[in-house]
Parts: structure tokens; sequence; C-alpha cells
């Protein structure tokens, strides 16, 4: 009885689902975007562990739902993991408030992580759940809510899309993953996500210009979805990973740092230009370089 009534408060809730954004003059929609892949192990969670610190470095108030159950590193990637007393399946059963299972990130308070679940045999969130706890985010006062979706081809992918109204396919410049990342966005497609971008992870520019990896310009073409940005490979990942601390956080920015960042601000609409992989710090406003997308003309 008591979970029924949790899921009335929810979608209750579910009829505000507008803020008002003290810079603007009137209420803007939260935007809800699911990052997801065709497979695991392209860095999907990483990607928005860094997009969502990013946006919120930038001001915006986000919140990051771990909903890929089957490999829950969210929280690790954010060195939040000792923090997690609640996770989306307590509020569901009635054993907490949303506010207490949302948890604040203490160097940007604006930017809270929510676990679907400690444990895959707890997991039983329906999409009808997912949408009420999207819902009621929303009227806490969030801008974006970015949901780490498992991979295509995992238990629970079409429940952790259910809320979303945007996309962010994350991939590599690898054949296998540009395939499933096609067959992902097909999925997309069919429950209803037009609205569907493309992240390139791993990219390596010297491979490119020896012929030895498909450009960012040959994954686009292949896949027909708009490229959000470009992400260079980058060993610092596995420092970062290990002490809880994305990338964006470094004082002195990695390319891949910067990458992110500028993914982000391409994603809040605050600039429409990539940046440059191979000379980041002198074509920071230019377009990345023709040799970048397999491009040789002038």
């Amino acid at each position: 009885m008591r979970q029924k009534a949790m899921g009335n408060d929810i979608d209750e809730a579910l009829l505000s689902t507008s803020i008002v954004d003290p810079s603007l003059n009137g209420p803007i929609k939260t935007r809800t975007i699911v990052i997801t892949s065709g497979k695991g192990g392209v860095g999907k969670t990483t990607a928005t562990a860094n997009l969502g610190m990013s946006i919120a470095r930038l001001g915006y108030k986000v919140a990051l739902i771990d909903a890929d159950i089957g490999l829950r590193n969210l929280d690790l990637l954010l060195g939040l993991e000792n923090r997690i007393l609640y996770t989306a399946m307590d509020i569901l059963e009635g054993q907490c408030r949303l506010d207490q299972a949302l948890i604040r990130d203490k160097r940007w308070k604006n930017l809270s992580l929510l676990s679907i679940s400690k444990n895959r045999q707890r997991y039983n969130v329906t999409k009808k759940n997912m949408e009420n706890l999207v819902g009621s985010i929303a009227t806490l006062g969030y801008h974006y809510v970015l949901i780490d979706c498992p991979a295509g081809i995992d238990v629970g992918f079409v429940h952790a899309i259910a809320p979303a109204e945007e996309a962010l396919i994350v991939t590599t410049p690898e054949i296998t993953a540009i395939r499933d990342a096609d067959r992902v966005a097909g999925l997309l497609e069919a429950n209803g996500i037009y609205n569907v971008k493309l992240l390139v992870n791993r990219v390596r520019p010297d491979m490119i210009q020896r012929n030895d990896m498909m450009s960012v310009r040959d994954v686009q073409e292949m896949l027909g979805i708009p490229l959000l940005g470009a992400i260079p490979e980058d060993t610092h990942v596995i420092v970062s990973t290990n002490r809880g601390e994305p990338l964006v956080l470094k004082k002195k920015l990695t390319l891949s740092g910067i990458a992110f960042e500028n993914a982000a601000r391409r994603l809040v609409g605050r600039q429409d230009y990539f940046i440059d992989l191979a000379t980041p710090y002198k074509g920071l406003f230019q377009k990345v370089q023709d040799m970048i997308f397999g491009v040789n003309e002038k």
C-alpha cells in the first residue's frame, strides 16, 4: 500500500515539470537526456560523469541517474560511492524521500546523483516508475536530468529511456561499436526518441592520420546522427576514475577534459564550434582540422 501511495505522490508531481530560471523571464522545461551505447566499454559512464559535471559548472542544476544496474559505476567516477544510503528502489518502496536518495556533490552542490538500485536482484523499475521519478526530480528545480542508461542490448534499456525526450549515443571509431550504435539509434527511434546526438569517444588523431582508424567524419556519416563532440583517447581517465574525480575538475585540463567541456557547452547551446584535437590550445575556436575528419582537400 505504501508503494502505491508513493507512486500516486510522484504522479501528482508530474503535473508540474517546468522550473523558473532566475536568469530568464519565464519558466523553462527540464531537459531529460538519456546517455546510452550499443555495447559496454565505450566510455558511456565516463561521458555521463564529465558532461554532467561540466554542465553543473556552467551554473545549471543537474541530476544524474545511474540506471545502468548491470554495471553501476557512476558513483565511483564521481567519488560518491560511500555516501549512497538510499536508491530509487527505496523511494518506490516507501523507505525514503526523493531528496534523501539524491546525493549532492560536495564540490558542486548543483550536481546530484540518484542510483536506481544497489543490486540487480532488486531491480524492478517500470517505465512508469522512471517517468514518475524524473517528473518528481524536475519539480525540485533541476535544469538537466542525465540518465546513464544500460547498453541497448542490456536489461532495463527500454524502461530507462522512457522519460527521455533526447538521447546521446556514445561510440568509438570501431566497426563493431558503430554497428551496435546504429542498432541503438533504431531502438531509440522505435521508442519515440528522435532528437539524438553522437559522441565519438577514444579518438586517436595519429591513427586517423595513418589511416589506421576511421575518422570522426566517417563515423558520423555512417550513422547519420548529428555530432555533439569527439573525445580523444586519454590515459588520465584511469587516474581520474581511481580518484573519483571527473577529468573536467583537473586544475590543468587534459585534451579530453577540454573536449568534454566543449561538448557540454554545445549540449546546452553555449557554443557551436568544435575544438581542434591536434592543436587545441591554438585552435580552441576553430572547427576540428580536416585531418581529424578525414578531409584532405582545402
